[in-house]
């Protein structure tokens, strides 16, 4: 099927001034400002640590950092707005800093949080609760008229593990989508882009049904976010570990852009941009 038949119909995002073209697939860069995060490499708390980690995947060819300082690994401890503002907001300036042209997304579910890095210098909010676990977060996202990353998630990243009961698992994620973007429109937000939410309050066999159906939510017309980079529905179906799991990651992003995928969310920047690149050249 052609790639032009698949999600790239809103193939534009604003991030701060800049035009962003989607209608190639991107990379996003994870970059984890946390002390327990799931793939013990990502984890860069020092701010040195940060900027380097964002240089070299800048130079690898990511269009997006995702700067995130609450791990949302199933169990992680909870911590307060202000542990998580006193965490990210000197990697966001050190990295505006030394790269003013990166565009950074924020990866919070809280309104504070992601009102106070927006201030600092990012472009874009990633929720992973789709606004669920902070009432302020649509409104704030329409008032600074920034970018949205709408996540399917249920419960919270110390419950989420106990709230798998789907009937049907992607018509469920699908009709959340509806509803959600419905109210983000409503309150008067431009670029939103949709993330299935992999592993998140969702079985391996889930998640798998998603990338299986990933193509499905063409009909909604919004750019798609893949994130899967190094996670359990990998490392445990191949019966590794995180840090052996790149081979499946780039197994899964290449499937994932075979069915319209507009970001790869990953660790491992360099070998995502490849595939990317072959993926393209041989389309």
């Amino acid at each position: 099927m052609a790639k032009d038949t698949f999600f790239h119909k809103k193939a534009t995002l604003n991030a701060g001034g800049k035009l962003i073209d989607l209608s190639s697939p991107k990379v996003m860069g994870i970059i984890n400002v946390t002390p327990d995060s799931f793939f013990a490499d990502s984890r860069k708390p020092a701010v040195a640590d940060a900027v380097q980690q964002a240089a070299q995947m800048l130079t690898n060819g990511a269009t997006f950092l995702d700067i995130g300082a609450y791990s949302s690994r199933p169990g992680a401890e909870d911590i307060s707005i202000q542990q998580e503002i006193d965490r990210l907001i000197p990697v966001v300036e050190g990295i505006v800093t030394a790269y003013p042209d990166a565009v950074l997304s924020i990866d919070t579910f809280r309104a504070g949080v992601a009102e106070a890095a927006i201030k600092a210098g990012a472009h874009i909010i990633n929720d992973i609760a789709g606004g669920q676990l902070d009432t302020d977060m649509f409104a704030t996202v329409a008032r600074l008229q920034v970018p949205y990353i709408l996540m399917h998630m249920r419960g919270t990243p110390q419950t989420m593990t106990q709230l798998t009961d789907y009937t049907y698992v992607f018509s469920e994620v699908f009709d959340y989508f509806v509803t959600k973007y419905h109210e983000l429109k409503q309150l008067g937000v431009h670029d939103v882009i949709l993330d299935p939410g992999f592993g998140f309050a969702k079985k391996a066999e889930q998640s798998y049904e998603l990338m299986r159906r990933l193509q499905d939510f063409a009909p909604l017309a919004l750019p798609v976010l893949v994130g899967i980079s190094r996670k359990k529905m990998i490392y445990n179906f191949l019966d590794t570990t995180p840090a052996e799991a790149l081979n499946g990651t780039t197994v899964l992003n290449t499937i994932a852009l075979s069915k319209g995928a507009a970001i790869l969310r990953v660790h491992d920047v360099k070998a995502a941009v490849e595939a990317v690149k072959l993926w393209e050249v041989c389309g």
